[in-house]
C-alpha cells in the first residue's frame, strides 16, 4: 500500500459527507513546478497515452483500484509517472500531459477497469461537472453529489487556500464504486510557477479542515489557508462577523485595518516539499545514484533470465530492460522510492532533449513488454508480470551493493548513438553519430 510521505492513517468518514467523498485528509508534500510552454507532440503524446494506460492497467491488476487511486494522489509517483513516460521531468507540464494521456487511454477501458478520467485543462475543467453526471447515468454512482464534490474542491483551492495560485486545471478520476481523487492545479504568471494539489476520497473528515492529501509548490511567503485545521477558530468569526454587521460593516473593519501597523499574524508552517528546479537538464543532485545503479545492474541480472525471448528480437536489447526496470519500479515501488523523479527521465529520455532524447524503439518496446504482459495476465498467465515485478524486487536487493557509471556518462552514452534508439524531440528526428543536429 502506497502511504503518503508524513505516514499518516487512515481516517473514520464522516457519515454527514456522501457516500462518494471519503477522502484521505492528510498531505504528503510539495514542489516547486516551473511553467513551461509548449505542446506534447502528437509522436509523444501517442505514446504517452498507450505507457500511461498499461501502467495503470498493470497496477490495477497487481494492487487494485484503490491503489491506483492512491498513487495519483501522490504528488512524488505522479511526476515520476510523467517523468518515465517522456515528458519535461520537472515542469508544470507533467499535470496536464498525465491527466490528458490517462483520459485518452483509460477511456476505451472505462467499463473494464471501473475507472473514469473526468475535467482537464480550462474549458475541460468547467465541463468536469458535466463528464460526472454521465459517468453517473451509466455506472449508478450519483454523478450530480460527485459535480458537487467537483466544484467545492476548486472552490477550497482556489478561495479557501489563498496562496497566489489561479486554478487552470482540474482533473477527477472516479471508479465505479464512487471513490476518487482530484488532481488540479494554479499558475502564479508573476513567478512562472505552478502549485499542484491532490485530494483522495479515502478517509477525509472536512472539506475545510485539513483535507489535502498534498499540495506541491514553492513557497510563496505568507499564504492564508483557510483549510487548515487550526483556521476553525477563524471561519467560524468569520461567519459571525457576517452575521452581526454584514459585508459593508466587514468592507469598513478591513479599511481601518489597513491604516494601521502591526504584527502580522502567524503562518502556516511548510509542508515538506520538492524543489524541481527551473532548468531543463539532469544532474547528478537531482536523481539517487545508488537507486538507478540497483536499476540498472537489476537490468543486467534479471535481463538474460526473464526476458531471453525479448532479447532475441532484432533491435531489443539491454537498453530496453534497463527503461523496464524504471517502470516496474512506478508500478510496484514503496512512496520513499519517488524523492527523485528526475531519475525515472532516463528511462525514455525528454521531448526537449533533456535529459537526453526519446529513444522512441525503446519506449515502443517498453509498451510492447507491459501491453503483452498485462493482457496475458488478465487472461490467467501472470508469467511475464511477474518477470517485471522480479525486475523491481532485484533492483531493491542490489541497492546496498550496486555500482555503475555515473550519470554524466550514461547520458554521454545515450547521446552517442541517439539514431540507433530512433531518438526523437519537438526538434525533429536525430541524425546519425557524428552529424550535428539543429535545433530551433
Amino acid at each position: 500500500m502506497l502511504d503518503g510521505a508524513d505516514g499518516a492513517s487512515f481516517h473514520r468518514p464522516d457519515p454527514a459527507l456522501p457516500d462518494a467523498s471519503r477522502l484521505m485528509g492528510r498531505r504528503a508534500g510539495s514542489a516547486d513546478l516551473p511553467l513551461h510552454g509548449g505542446r506534447v507532440p502528437a509522436w509523444l503524446g501517442q505514446r504517452m497515452t498507450r505507457l500511461g494506460a498499461v501502467i495503470a492497467q498493470a497496477i490495477v491488476v497487481e494492487y487494485g483500484r484503490d491503489e491506483l487511486l492512491r498513487r495519483l494522489a501522490h504528488p512524488f509517483w505522479f511526476q515520476s509517472f510523467g517523468a518515465v513516460m517522456g515528458m519535461d521531468w520537472h515542469s508544470s507540464g507533467i499535470t496536464t500531459s498525465v491527466i490528458g494521456a490517462l483520459k485518452r487511454g483509460l477511456a476505451p477501458l472505462s467499463d473494464e477497469l471501473g475507472i473514469h478520467v473526468c475535467g482537464g485543462r480550462g474549458r475541460h475543467s468547467r465541463a468536469t461537472p458535466q463528464e460526472l453526471a454521465a459517468v453517473g447515468d451509466r455506472t449508478g454512482i450519483d454523478g450530480a453529489a460527485l459535480g458537487r464534490v467537483s466544484r467545492l474542491v476548486a472552490k477550497v483551492d482556489n478561495a479557501a487556500v489563498q496562496d497566489g495560485f489561479d486554478l487552470y486545471l482540474h482533473g477527477f478520476i472516479v471508479a465505479d464504486d464512487g471513490r476518487w481523487v482530484v488532481v488540479q492545479q494554479g499558475m502564479n504568471g508573476d513567478r512562472r510557477q505552478a502549485r499542484r494539489y491532490h485530494w483522495l476520497s479515502e478517509g477525509l473528515e472536512s472539506f475545510v479542515d485539513a483535507p489535502h492529501a498534498a499540495i506541491e509548490g514553492h513557497h510563496q511567503g505568507r499564504i492564508v489557508n483557510l483549510a487548515d485545521r487550526r483556521a476553525a477558530a477563524s471561519r467560524d468569526r468569520q461567519l459571525e462577523l457576517l452575521a452581526d454587521i454584514g459585508p459593508t460593516g466587514i468592507a469598513r473593519e478591513l479599511a481601518r485595518l489597513e491604516d494601521k501597523t502591526g504584527t502580522a499574524p502567524a503562518t502556516e508552517p511548510l509542508l515538506p516539499h520538492l524543489v524541481l528546479p527551473d532548468r531543463h537538464e539532469v544532474r547528478a543532485e537531482d536523481i539517487v545514484d545508488r537507486r538507478l545503479h540497483a536499476a540498472f545492474a537489476a537490468a543486467a541480472d534479471r535481463g538474460p533470465a526473464d526476458f531471453a525471448d525479448l532479447l532475441l528480437v532484432p533491435g531489443v536489447g539491454a537498453r530496453t530492460v534497463r527503461a523496464l526496470a524504471l517502470v516496474a519500479e512506478v508500478v510496484h515501488g514503496a512512496p520513499c522510492r519517488f524523492s527523485d523523479p528526475a531519475r525515472f527521465s532516463l528511462a525514455h529520455g525528454g521531448k526537449d532533449r533533456h535529459p537526453y532524447p526519446v529513444p522512441t524503439k525503446v519506449y515502443d518496446h517498453t509498451i510492447a513488454v507491459m501491453k503483452s504482459a498485462v493482457l496475458k495476465a488478465r487472461l490467467g498467465n501472470e508469467e511475464e508480470l511477474a518477470a517485471i515485478r522480479r525486475l523491481d524486487a532485484q533492483a531493491r536487493r542490489l541497492e546496498a551493493t550496486a555500482t555503475g557509471p555515473s550519470l554524466e556518462a550514461v547520458i554521454a552514452e545515450e547521446f552517442a548513438r541517439p539514431h540507433d534508439y530512433g531518438g526523437r524531440s519537438v526538434f525533429g528526428w536525430e541524425p546519425p553519430a557524428g552529424t550535428a543536429v539543429e535545433q530551433g
